[in-house]
């Protein structure tokens, strides 16, 4: 084992070692909010039941009810372990589609790179956010907004491995399926996916060799299809149309004039908190590293043309920033000016602008690798004061980016954990009353990270109580100011 892969793995165990940090603490998570109405119709109705529910009275989103029911059917337990099941399952898909693209690049790395740069894209994409309870340990935001995005992306593997006719036959099947499946999801994830889909098609020429082109357009042809046979599902259901009608949010009002106006103001506003966020340059920092030891791959031809790095990172902001201002629109006429504040739906966007972060790094890593072999043998000890220089810096930002995530989680997981022990506490004693008989009993909302809870603000907003109440099997909760 070489002392580059020991060192890029030893970097790696930062970002695990914070991802570990933040699964250990998502044993305070405790339900809250929408989930309160989810666990009872799961235990009265199965798995099944809460599908027919999404599709027939709240949202239609099938995908979105199968994710949250699997969850669901094992109550506090499946709150519990979403962190971790789900923080696992992110990185292990982000590191397999950081392999295949970099073979498919035509370019070998040491081995721990790869681990190196899924593992900072998973931690700054989960706990960069401005509100990490929201994009990691709510699960009900978490299926629609966070894991979704990692599973249109890991849609593209079988693509990225398909060397056969067997294997392109399959990669179709996928993403069809998978397409069909996101559509069902979650519409923002949908809507950034139709947009990077729809630049491999029309761009196909510029970014991928002759050999490829059209099996890639057929394939992102197809992609799109799925995805739209899914929204068409979502969009024609009774659910989607009760879910307009209760917020007022008729389709063609997101395309008022008075609506784009307010959801370009509010994406501005999103910006302005992206790019302030200093821990995202870990990404731009990883990149750095993978493209100062990326190395071309003897007897592989890549599939992608040598297009000009500054062209492609162009294509890739903008695809962004586009990207971002559509899945504000269609949230806006929901949450009206609230989307500034509406955190979790940014992340639908917010990976492929941690991608496009890796993307611009590798392309200027690259690029001063390349500057420093030009100048020849005789400047050799030079280039290796230079390179290893950028190195010692981009790992030094490596770590300082997930160092200065550890407090914001660690006070985080405080504010959980005293959560957790007084909504335990209520927990056993409104079960034991409920046991004995009683039919109305107090309740003392418990909120952590803006959640919302039963008889928020002081009692005015009485929603989810009756959802409690269900959860309880009483007929009615009270607000009461003092825990039992």
């Amino acid at each position: 084992m070489s002392w580059t892969t020991v060192w890029t793995v030893g970097l790696a165990l930062l970002p695990i070692g914070l991802l570990t940090m933040a699964s250990w603490l998502g044993r305070h998570v405790r339900p809250s909010a929408d989930e309160w109405c989810f666990l009872p119709s799961v235990r009265d109705h199965g798995v099944s039941g809460l599908i027919g529910k999404f599709y027939f009275t709240d949202n239609g989103r099938l995908g979105n009810g199968l994710l949250v029911g699997l969850y669901a059917k094992f109550p506090v337990a499946g709150h519990q372990w979403f962190g971790l099941v789900s923080g696992v399952l992110m990185l292990g898909l982000l590191w397999a589609l950081t392999v295949q693209l970099l073979r498919r690049a035509g370019q070998t790395t040491p081995r721990g790179v790869p681990l190196l740069v899924a593992s900072m894209i998973t931690a700054v994409f989960l706990f960069a956010t401005p509100n990490t309870y929201k994009t990691f340990y709510w699960p009900a935001a978490s299926v629609s907004h966070t894991v979704a995005p990692v599973l249109a992306c890991a849609a593209a593997i079988p693509l990225l491995r398909a060397h056969s006719r067997r294997g392109r036959i399959a990669a179709l099947g996928v993403v069809l399926a998978a397409g069909i499946f996101m559509g069902t999801l979650s519409e923002e994830a949908s809507v950034v996916a139709l947009v990077v889909l729809s630049g491999a098609v029309l761009l196909g020429r510029w970014l991928f060799v002759e050999r490829v082109r059209g099996f890639v357009r057929n394939w992102s042809l197809l992609a799109m299809a799925g995805i739209a046979v899914g929204t068409l599902v979502l969009v024609t259901s009774p659910g989607s149309r009760n879910r307009r009608e209760r917020y007022g949010a008729e389709s063609a009002s997101m395309l008022a004039p008075e609506s784009l106006a307010g959801s370009f103001r509010g994406y501005l506003q999103i910006l302005e908190t992206v790019f302030t966020t200093w821990q995202y340059v870990g990404a731009l920092a990883a990149g750095v590293l993978l493209g100062l030891m990326a190395r071309s791959r003897g007897g592989r031809q890549p599939v992608l043309l040598p297009c000009r790095p500054l062209f492609l990172v162009s294509l890739g902001a903008l695809a962004f920033l586009v990207c971002g201002y559509l899945c504000t629109v269609i949230t806006y006429p929901v949450f009206g000016d609230r989307v500034v504040t509406t955190e979790r739906t940014w992340n639908d966007y917010l990976l492929l602008y941690v991608l496009l972060l890796v993307a611009a790094g590798a392309f200027a890593g690259r690029a001063l690798r390349q500057r420093s072999e030009s100048q020849g043998p005789a400047a050799a000890a030079s280039r290796r004061r230079v390179l290893g220089a950028a190195t010692a810096v981009a790992t030094a930002v490596c770590a300082v980016s997930v160092a200065g995530l550890v407090s914001p989680l660690a006070e985080l997981g405080d504010d959980m954990r005293v959560r957790a022990q007084k909504w335990d506490r209520q927990d056993r004693w409104l079960h034991a009353q409920s046991e004995n008989g009683a039919k109305v009993l107090p309740y003392k909302p418990l909120s952590v990270a803006k959640m919302l809870e039963p008889f928020g603000g002081g009692g005015r907003k009485v929603w989810p109580a009756e959802c409690v109440a269900d959860y309880y099997n009483v007929d009615k909760v009270t607000y009461s100011k003092r825990l039992p």
